[in-house]
């Protein structure tokens, strides 16, 4: 079995270096490691982005997924932001289990989980890393764009397989004031 659609975000708005936008766990309490407000409203959207009603897509190439995977915090990464942005995703999707066995630098074994399990799949990863998710998608290192721009969250790379290859699509989210149309080249 191979997973035939593959989408990967980015985790929603993290703190700002100047500490004027500061993270927050769900109970509202400052922590560093934690999404912002906004990314709060960023996660809270991607709700019915990825599982609107009447299964009324704002883009073809979106799907409602049945297997979120997110990256997983530990010591020298603690991050909680990609778990957090599919938080309210997957209380919605009762069938669809959050898998966050996963840290940064693992993409090669995310991979293989994702496309051994059941799709369509939502990836929430780390901006850094995230050309090399596309790579080994791709199998090459020419399709997707080398980077994810540090002040983005607002889009959705997509991989469909078709014919024995993946196309690569760039979503924009258009989900909250500020976001952008354009997409990375």
């Amino acid at each position: 079995m191979s997973c035939d659609k593959i989408m990967l975000i980015r985790h929603a708005e993290r703190p700002s270096p100047d500490k004027k936008f500061r993270g927050v766990n769900l109970e509202g309490r400052k922590d560093k490691e934690n999404i912002t407000v906004r990314g709060w409203q960023r996660a809270g959207a991607l709700v019915r982005f990825f599982a609107p009603q009447g299964d009324r897509f704002v883009h073809p190439a979106l799907a409602r997924p049945r297997a979120l995977y997110a990256c997983k915090a530990g010591p020298s990464a603690p991050s909680l932001r990609p778990q957090q942005t599919l938080l309210p995703l997957s209380e919605l999707l009762s069938d669809a289990r959050l898998d966050c066995d996963f840290y940064e630098g693992e993409e090669e074994a995310l991979v293989r989980r994702v496309l051994a399990g059941p799709g369509p799949a939502l990836i929430a990863w780390k901006h850094l890393t995230m050309h090399v998710i596309a790579d080994l998608l791709l199998g090459d290192r020419t399709t997707a764009p080398q980077y994810w721009p540090f002040e983005r969250y607002d889009l959705v790379w997509v991989f469909d397989l078709a014919g024995g290859t993946r196309r690569f699509t760039q979503v924009p989210q258009l989900l909250l004031a500020g976001d952008s149309a354009d997409v990375v080249e």
